[in-house]
């Protein structure tokens, strides 16, 4: 699994990657993406970990990027969030940070503290494109239907999808609303819609609203998640025994870090299946919720 890190400038983005990922940061890729492997916390696996003591233990992992800052200040940032969308195609999922926390020290983007406003223009900045790859499609499809070929039937077929996908996105509504049957999963899969792609929304707050339930809900997310990425920071950079106490002062029982990777998994159907025995190995390995045991 791939996911994402999306947001604007100062959002706390980027502090979030690092919490999650471990990795520290560098300045010189501040423009960059940057890719990291996490492995996914689960304490069922160290169970039977200590239950057979297996010569290796295996962890399920994520794939995570983070994008540069979207922006729509100026037409050359927009020009370079575009610039990355290839690779948000690829992705499985995407978490979109936006910041609701005031800091004097921290500017903010379009000097404002907006969450809503941040999400509405990332959400419109998806949706057009994928209503530019819809509109480049259809066009070559309906050139295509003035020929005759043996393909007819099935470009008609497309043909009617996409033209639904185009009147969804001209109302701003997104693929994940239009987008309902297998087949019209895999007639559309190739194009990899962004808008179709499940989407986590992280609030990123004060340390003192840190424990506090998300300020708002979103439509268009499957799950929406309040955290503090410095604190998460912090909290990442501290001795395991440290941990507990760290977060029980703060009124939580989990670090964000795990409750994210879990809305990951959550938002796109998946879960982990385990397997143990014998003295070999202990491992999670990351399958679609309702896969038989056989799968």
């Amino acid at each position: 699994m791939k996911i994402a890190f999306v947001g604007p400038p100062q959002s706390g983005k980027s502090t979030l990657f690092r919490a999650v990922t471990g990795q520290a940061p560098d300045p010189a890729h501040a423009i960059q993406e940057q890719m990291a492997v996490v492995k996914v916390p689960d304490p069922r696996l160290h169970f039977l970990a200590n239950l057979y003591k297996p010569k290796k233990v295996t962890q399920a992992t994520i794939e995570v990027v983070d994008i540069p800052g979207f922006s729509q200040v100026t037409p050359q940032q927009q020009a370079e969030f575009r610039r990355h969308i290839p690779s948000l195609k690829v992705c499985d999922g995407l978490v979109a940070v936006v910041r609701a926390f005031d800091d004097p020290n921290v500017p903010a983007y379009r000097d404002r503290v907006d969450p809503k406003a941040d999400l509405e223009e990332l959400h419109m900045e998806l949706i057009f494109a994928d209503l530019e790859t819809t509109a480049n499609r259809i066009e070559r499809i309906e050139k295509a239907l003035g020929k005759p070929t043996r393909t007819h039937d099935a470009e008609k077929r497309e043909l009617a999808v996409l033209q639904r996908c185009r009147e969804a996105l001209e109302n701003e509504r997104p693929l994940s609303t239009v987008i309902e049957s297998e087949e019209e999963h895999k007639l559309v899969r190739g194009f990899q819609f962004l808008t179709e792609k499940p989407l986590i929304v992280v609030i990123n707050v004060s340390d003192s609203d840190a424990a506090a339930p998300p300020v708002f809900e979103y439509p268009h997310a499957r799950a929406v998640i309040g955290l503090c990425a410095n604190t998460e920071a912090e909290i990442a950079q501290l001795d395991p025994a440290d941990r507990q106490a760290f977060l029980e002062d703060l009124g939580v029982s989990e670090p964000a870090r795990d409750r994210l990777i879990q809305a990951c998994y959550e938002a796109m159907g998946l879960i982990s299946f385990l397997t143990a025995g014998g003295d070999d190995e202990a491992r999670a390995w990351t399958v679609k919720r309702g896969a038989t045991a056989v799968e």
